[in-house]
């Protein structure tokens, strides 16, 4: 497999070098932001936390200016060093998964918003709460392997992240089925089940832009362009690589 020193560790230019690297590190930074913004984010819903809801949601304008930096300094790069190849690829790829990550952040600050639509009375074991905190932790687990793939470019770790994002859209099949069934047997729920389908949706679009992430690792690393291709593809790019 290909090492993070495979990628760029041939220039000439120690200064090419070190601005790469500290790109990297910014959106790793970024990336633990969001991180954080997605566990408060499901914290602040299942408590019904508005404190907690609220810095969620103010936190977004942080994640916002970084994106804008970060994509600021990658234009710097295509403009001054025109990067071909693998470093060209490394550059996109920070685009990309900046952009996923942004809106990742976006997914979370809508999650916190239904703080607000709870009673404090309805507890943690209320209907979809352990939907949502069950899905939640498996989406920001997604997220966490994502950027560990991009930190040590890892295909065979953004392979994973695919494969478990197969199991969250299934357990997101399954949940909402069950709150339909929830609704049409309890329709005065109609209102608050509603809210939890929608903070459900937006963790499995965050789950899709921890797959997308995953993606991007793969281009980078291989070359190999895995959007749309269905995991089956994405698993022979990778296998192919050994």
């Amino acid at each position: 497999m290909k090492s993070e020193a495979g990628l760029h560790s041939h220039h000439i230019s120690q200064q090419f070098n070190l601005e790469l690297d500290e790109i990297k590190s910014n959106l790793l930074e970024m990336g633990g932001l969001v991180e954080q913004q997605v566990n408060d984010a499901i914290k602040a819903v299942v408590s019904v936390d508005l404190p907690l809801a609220r810095r969620v949601r103010e936190t977004d304008d942080a994640v916002n200016e970084m994106e804008i930096s970060i994509d600021e300094a990658c234009n710097r790069i295509l403009a001054r060093r025109q990067p071909a190849a693998s470093d060209l690829r490394l550059v996109l790829g920070i685009i990309k998964t900046v952009n996923d990550l942004e809106r990742t952040g976006d997914e979370a600050a809508k999650i916190a918003g239904f703080a607000e639509e709870f009673d404090e009375g309805d507890g943690t074991h209320a209907k979809g709460f352990v939907e949502i905190r069950h899905i939640g932790e498996r989406v920001r687990k997604m997220v966490n392997m994502a950027l560990d793939a991009f930190a040590r470019y890892d295909a065979e770790a953004a392979l994973e992240v695919a494969r478990e994002d197969v199991n969250v859209d299934m357990e997101y099949g399954t949940a909402m089925r069950e709150m339909i069934t929830y609704m049409i047997e309890d329709p005065r729920s109609i209102t608050r089940v509603l809210n939890v389908i929608w903070a459900l949706r937006s963790l499995e679009r965050i789950g899709d832009h921890a797959k997308n992430i995953a993606e991007h690792v793969v281009y980078m690393v291989l070359g190999a362009d895995v959007r749309h291709t269905g995991l089956s593809n994405m698993e022979r790019e990778v296998k192919s690589d050994e």
